[in-house]
């Protein structure tokens, strides 16, 4: 698996939690799938920006 999937999937999967929380922002678990994607891509951007300071 090269470097650029190995990033795409996570950040793809954290898409696919937006785009399906947002449609159903008005139930409860639609509002976690919105906080667990953005969670994980901003996880993924922090987790990249530390990697190259190191």
């Amino acid at each position: 698996m090269s470097a650029f999937q190995s990033m795409f999937l996570p950040v793809l999967a954290g898409l696919i939690l937006l785009t399906i929380g947002f449609s159903n922002r008005e139930r409860n678990w639609g509002v976690l799938m919105m906080w667990l994607g953005m969670l994980s891509i901003l996880g993924i951007m922090v987790w990249k920006i530390l990697e190259k300071l190191a």
